[in-house]
């Protein structure tokens, strides 16, 4: 794989991820929509993906720092993706999956250790089970879904790639072709 086409790739990741990062603070601030706790935890990972994917587009890295950064990649994605479809799995059915009322972000981060925080913020609230906006008949968590399950598709892919790659690769001291053992 070419440094060009890695870079792009990141940077192309980048550039959705942050648009997304971009249209999720416009229906915060601009609409009026309130972030749910398992909003905010899919931001958070979207947010970790960007950083990552810019990073990485920056700096061009090349065979093992590619493995790291799609890990990285792949590692956010997936975050998100869980979070996503907890809160898609919450919206199907409110009243089955929400026994218990968590309380807001700011009082939970107050109160309780960090990890504590985000295990009651993963768990969904009320305000979790609302529906507030579609686009194609698809709520904000399916839309965050389908785009970390394809940058997820994305990273998988890419790690493959760079298998495939280091398999095909000669080892030190073997000619790289077959022309080159008559030389």
């Amino acid at each position: 794989m070419s440094l060009a086409c890695s870079r792009s790739l990141f940077f192309m990741a980048f550039t959705a991820g942050a648009f997304a990062l971009g249209a999720s603070y416009y229906l915060e601030y601009a609409v009026g929509l309130a972030p749910c706790s398992l909003c905010l935890v899919q931001r958070l990972f979207l947010t970790l993906l960007c950083v990552c994917c810019g990073l990485a587009a920056v700096h061009g890295p090349r065979r093992v720092g590619l493995w790291l950064y799609w890990l990285l990649v792949l590692c956010a994605s997936l975050g998100g993706t869980t979070a996503a479809w907890r809160q898609v799995l919450i919206q199907s059915d409110p009243v089955l999956q929400l026994d218990n009322c968590a309380p807001a972000a700011e009082t939970l981060f107050s109160g309780l250790s960090w990890i504590c925080a985000l295990q009651r913020m993963f768990n969904g609230g009320t305000d979790c089970a609302e529906i507030s906006w579609t686009l194609f008949d698809l709520s904000l968590p399916e839309w965050s879904l389908l785009f970390f399950v394809a940058v997820s598709i994305l990273a998988v892919y890419q790690m493959l790639r760079l298998v495939w790659g280091a398999l095909q690769r000669p080892l030190s001291g073997e000619a790289s072709h077959r022309g080159g053992l008559r030389d």
